[in-house]
């Protein structure tokens, strides 16, 4: 049976919006997010339009009948050579960071009007150093993330959404697992994500000598989501396991996870200064799968901090900047940063029960400012607190409501 392709319609509409402009559209995100199947979908609507499939070259360099061209110069030839000059030519270039010395080949084709350049990859430091250096103000990054609840739920149809959800938090949302149906085989697939990205993307690429010291890293964070962590903590913690090491080396493997998108960090934010602060920061994972193939399925139900994961994945993906809130002794889950406002979200699994509620609510209550206030919750309640709003978790998720 053939597989069933989810239509990745919030990337395709950036992409559609910044068409034919002169500016190069970089996909980064964790590797099997969705990102060549992005482009994909996003060539068949160019051919559909009427754009001719000649004036389309496409190159995936984790392909091994491309490897000749992982060479940036014969690249560079080989797209010169196979252009129409005459007309508009869509390049795609799938994982270019497997090019070395890509920054100068992509430097080089943006001169050239008759080009627009789509290019993807799965790691951060690709956005930094040389091409940042040759190509400032002249690409747009696009995020990509796992399917959302919402784009999963859409694979499925009208089924049962707590159902889904449930699983949804526990496998999480790389594309693929939609087409797989046990429970061994979506941990085997997730094993072999895992696998890929911490050999690729760290242990090759930042050349790691404890293998061990990474994994007890990874194994913290995952089993930490949602919490207050610091490099010290982590150091304490892997010594008092008998893993001795230094805050620097901590430092360097924590950056290489953040770098291969595998985790995002979140700065805390003094609401009452407007200021970022620059202690206890908090990690949250780019896909829930991960930490049910690393910890195991009894080690997942920390219910309420994978709500509050799955939560900030959303608010990610909706293009907002998010912090961690600090007033005083309390912590607010989420502030977000908009064009023109903030907006403060307090998350939790349920608060039917009159002490959680009152928990819950306290420090969105002793923020002074006026602006929006949001209770997320797992219930279906929808309820207003003196201006702090309750809204369900669905209703979120599946954009049947907006903040």
């Amino acid at each position: 049976m053939k597989d069933k392709i989810i239509y990745r319609e919030q990337y395709i509409n950036k992409l559609n919006s910044y068409k034919d402009k002169r500016i190069i559209k970089v996909l980064t995100g964790i590797r099997r997010s969705g990102k060549s199947t992005i482009l994909n979908q996003f060539k068949k609507e160019l051919i559909e339009s009427g754009v001719l499939e000649k004036n389309i070259i496409s190159i995936n360099f984790e392909d091994n009948s491309n490897n000749e061209l992982l060479d940036s110069q014969k690249l560079h030839d080989y797209i010169i050579d196979k252009t129409d000059k005459k007309n508009m030519n869509y390049i795609f270039l799938d994982e270019i960071q497997n090019v070395d010395g890509f920054q100068k080949c992509i430097d080089s084709l943006f001169l050239r009007e008759y080009l627009d350049i789509y290019i993807t990859g799965s790691n951060s430091y690709m956005l930094s150093g040389e091409l940042a250096t040759y190509l400032t103000g002249r690409y747009i990054q696009i995020h990509v993330l796992p399917l959302s609840f919402k784009e999963y739920l859409s694979y499925y149809g009208e089924e049962d959404e707590l159902k889904k959800y449930n699983e949804y938090s526990i496998y999480g949302g790389f594309p693929y697992l939609t087409n797989l149906e046990s429970s061994n085989e979506k941990i085997e697939y997730l094993d072999t994500i895992y696998s890929t990205v911490i050999l690729k993307d760290v242990i090759n690429r930042k050349k790691v000598n404890d293998v061990m010291i990474l994994q007890s890293i990874c194994r913290f964070l995952f089993d930490n989501i949602g919490s207050s962590v610091s490099t010290k903590k982590i150091s304490d913690t892997l010594a008092s396991n008998g893993r001795k090491n230094s805050v620097h080396t901590i430092e360097e493997y924590l950056n290489s996870l953040l770098e291969s998108y595998i985790m995002y960090k979140v700065n805390r934010f003094d609401i009452k200064g407007k200021q970022l602060l620059k202690t206890q920061e908090k990690y949250y994972l780019s896909d829930l799968g991960l930490r049910t193939y690393l910890l195991g399925k009894n080690r997942n139900r920390d219910l309420g901090h994978i709500l509050e994961n799955i939560i900030f994945l959303e608010l990610k993906r909706k293009g907002y900047r998010i912090y961690i809130g600090k007033n005083d002794v309390n912590e607010v889950d989420f502030v977000v940063e908009t064009e023109d406002d903030y907006i403060y979200i307090q998350v939790a699994l349920s608060v039917r029960d009159e002490e959680t509620l009152k928990r819950e609510l306290r420090p969105l209550e002793t923020i002074s400012d006026h602006y929006k206030k949001y209770l997320i919750t797992l219930d279906y309640d929808t309820n207003n607190f003196n201006g702090i709003k309750q809204i369900s978790a669905m209703d979120f998720l599946l954009d049947r409501i907006q903040l």
